[in-house]
């Protein structure tokens, strides 16, 4: 760690009259910790790894001392002196703004590079010789492909929220670019937390770096984000509808949702409109033009709620969000904590809501031990609740109408009116027709019976016990559990099941065609046809009537082939060696694209992939939903079965 006594002012920093008279004139006072840490070492030109979050002054911690170093100094054509890197283009827009007014007396010249906008203008402005260019990686490369930009005059290097800019996919992009500019360059890393990726990432490219860390909690009193947090428990049929609700009663100036696809952001959006609120969405679908169209009406507080993907989000900054709304539970603590700080800042008490289904507790409960900060599990507000909270509101609009004054001119209206009905019932529709007019009409699931938390006795899905845990095969739950385990007889032999079906014995292992009584021992993992074929106890199966056919006549009878005529397989790019499970893909294909579990037929898991079989009314639906989520943190691919087996 850097050791540096607490300053008092940025004179003491050691910034020069040209900065310092630029700060006093935005009203800059006294430096943040992260600040006070950071200005020093990058001031003398050395490598920095930094770890703090959004909101506690962090580009101007970077930015100040670097114009600083800059300032004397006078950029050639397409060769910028200091290169800033971010992960989104609101962020780049942000950053670059923020250079421009430090910079401002020093005659400092700034260029953000991002995708999106103008490729003409962009190669303008590096033209023209840039100090500072701040961009999206990926623009970055562009502009080196064409021979638009050389880095060979960087002094100085800045990775801005570099853990999210991996979690982009910009890994390998961060490479090249470091690996282009000069080894002599100065190097900055910021990052909000610090996995062993960035480690790696400073290891190969910072030269004895300073190490600065700032936790919030170490942040001036006053200065720190205050955010309530709570959860609600609620069954995913009836998240909107609870999502309605607590809106309703919390009234937020300006709310942000994070849900996890397109889909769920426009259908989401669309709903919330119909409950009366100004919703603006923000996905990774949109263009340029409309990103920044609805960035000014958030700015500009004329919409009420922006409902968002995470990768659309990442580099907002408005001070006056006052909610964060989790409609689906964070993959993760660091998430979680990124999303919900972007309310609570400049000393406002922020709200973090969290829609989280019965099975999903237990992920509240994980990011609460994580972050070590209470989360409130809550009941999800009654239709009652929510009468009483709007009536609220209408009374302190009337309040503040009485104080304001200017009434003078419906006096006349209400004498009128007191000559012929009773005082009291006049004032009283006058109520009733501004609580109409403010709280606009309620949405029919207002009258919606919500479950409470303490009704749930166990998680929605899965249904059955054979998808909640990993299989073992023999002897255990798999091998054993099933009438005195394995299956036994004829086993699943060329058709159906025959003989004595499920009995006796000992575990299974899978062959080409056929399930055969084994020793007890564990699955071989030989071929490719030697994958574990989880299948449902019989009563589970949607349709029956002459059993399951591999091929023949099935148990007393040929029945319908059910497998053959209403069922098809489909292929999913994630297998065992992504610790894939059956209870992750009965999950996912469940809660992604709201399929019924009991439909869903055999899973088999591979070391590389997944099949799973599903009627063929949902099979499309299925894989357009799971192409636009994650399993295990990743995108993969899906598709119908082809047989094709290589990604």
């Amino acid at each position: 760690m850097y050791p540096a006594t607490m300053k008092d002012t940025f004179a003491e920093l050691g910034f020069g009259p040209e900065i310092l008279a630029e700060l006093a004139a935005l009203g800059y006072e006294e430096p943040t910790p992260i600040q006070t840490a950071a200005a020093p070492p990058l001031l003398e030109g050395k490598d920095l790894l930094g770890q703090a979050a959004t909101g506690t002054g962090k580009t101007a911690a970077f930015a100040l001392p670097l114009l600083q170093r800059v300032s004397k100094m006078r950029p050639a054509p397409n060769k910028p002196l200091i290169l800033v890197l971010v992960p989104t283009r609101e962020l780049a827009v942000q950053v670059s703004e923020a250079f421009h007014r430090y910079g401002r007396g020093l005659g400092i010249a700034v260029a953000p590079i991002y995708g999106g906008q103008d490729f003409h203008r962009q190669t303008m402005a590096l033209r023209r010789g840039a100090h500072v260019v701040i961009a999206t990686p990926g623009r970055v490369l562009d502009h080196m492909r064409r021979g638009t930009i050389d880095l060979s005059g960087v002094v100085s290097v800045v990775l801005d929220e570099a853990d999210e800019m991996l979690d982009m996919g910009f890994a390998e992009d961060l490479e090249l670019i470091l690996e282009a500019a000069p080894e002599t360059r100065q190097t900055a890393l910021f990052s909000a937390t610090l996995p062993p990726r960035i480690a790696g990432i400073a290891e190969r490219h910072l030269k004895d770096p300073v190490r600065v860390l700032i936790p919030r909690d170490t942040s001036k009193k006053g200065s720190m984000p205050k955010v309530r947090q709570t959860a609600y428990i609620v069954p995913r049929a009836h998240k909107i509808a609870a999502l309605g609700r607590v809106l309703d009663l919390e009234s937020p100036t300006l709310a942000i949702i994070f849900c996890r696809t397109r889909l769920e952001v426009d259908e989401l959006a669309e709903r919330l409109v119909g409950r009366g609120y100004t919703v603006e969405a923000l996905h990774g679908g949109m263009s340029q033009n409309e990103r920044d169209r609805v960035m000014k009406k958030a700015r500009a507080a004329t919409v009420d709620l922006l409902v968002a993907t995470d990768v659309a989000a990442r580099g907002i900054d408005i001070e006056h969000i006052s909610h964060v709304v989790n409609f689906d539970v964070p993959s993760s603590p660091e998430a979680y904590v990124h999303r919900i700080g972007r309310t609570g800042r400049a000393g406002r008490e922020g709200v973090a809501i969290t829609l989280a289904e019965p099975r999903e507790h237990r992920l509240v409960r994980n990011i609460e031990w994580s972050t070590k900060q209470k989360i409130e599990i809550a009941t999800v507000p009654t239709p009652l609740d929510v009468k009483a909270r709007r009536l609220d509101l209408t009374k302190g609009t009337l309040r503040e109408a009485v104080i304001a004054g200017e009434l003078d001119g419906f006096r006349t209206v209400v004498e009128t009116l007191s000559s012929e009905y009773d005082l009291m019932d006049v004032a009283a529709a006058a109520v009733k027709l501004a609580h109409e007019a403010l709280a606009g009409s309620a949405a029919s699931e207002d009258d919606l019976q919500i479950p409470t938390y303490e009704s749930f006795s166990r998680p929605e899905y899965p249904p059955q016990r054979p998808y909640t845990d990993r299989p073992q095969y023999g002897g255990g739950r798999y091998g054993a559990s099933m009438q005195g385990g394995g299956m036994q007889g004829g086993g699943m032999q060329g058709g159906g099941m025959q003989g004595g079906g499920m009995q006796g014995g000992g575990g299974m292992t899978r062959q080409p065609g056929a399930m055969h009584q084994g020793s007890g021992g564990s699955m071989p993992r030989g071929g490719p046809d030697e994958r574990p074929v989880y299948q449902k106890p019989r009563d589970f199966m949607p349709h029956q009537g002459g059993g399951q056919q591999r091929g023949g006549g099935g148990n007393g009878g040929s029945g319908g082939d059910f497998n053959a005529s209403k069922m098809v397989r489909v292929y999913i790019a994630a297998g065992r060696l992504m610790g894939m499970r059956p209870a992750d893909l009965v999950g996912a294909i469940a809660n992604e694209a709201n399929v019924n579990p009991r439909g869903i037929g055999d899973i088999e898991i591979a070391d590389a992939f997944s099949l799973v079989e599903l009627p063929e009314s949902d099979a499309d639906r299925v894989v357009t939903a799971l192409r636009g989520a994650t399993l295990r943190g990743r995108k993969v691919v899906v598709r119908r079965d082809d047989g094709r087996r290589k990604q």
